[in-house]
């Protein structure tokens, strides 16, 4: 199902952005080198929201333990996190940001 994330606005360069899906899903929207990405918020290493992280260098920086994930891929980048983060395809349209989940 094709739902609308946030403005394409809402979405700075260097801060992720939090957004709750019309399921109460809570994803992380990035802006990175000029392109738009999309993971589930929540660290699958602890309970925190990724979010409330910081990009650098493509990854996104739990707040929790400083491990940190890529956000093209979803992979696991640093300890302690070791199991990947779901990834979403994100397309631009009018000026919004969008998902097919």
């Amino acid at each position: 199902m094709v739902q609308i994330l946030c403005s394409v606005e809402d979405v700075s360069d260097d801060e992720p952005l939090q957004v709750k899906l019309t399921d109460g899903h809570a994803v992380a929207v990035y802006r990175w080198e000029g392109k738009f990405y999309c993971t589930d918020d929540l660290c699958t290493h602890g309970d925190a929201s990724l979010a409330e992280g910081y990009v650098e260098d493509g990854e996104i920086i739990c707040p929790f333990h400083l491990g940190s994930f890529c956000i093209k891929s979803g992979a696991p980048r640093t300890a302690p996190c070791s199991e990947p983060i779901a990834t979403y395809a994100v397309t631009e349209k009018d000026g919004n940001l969008l998902i097919d989940r």
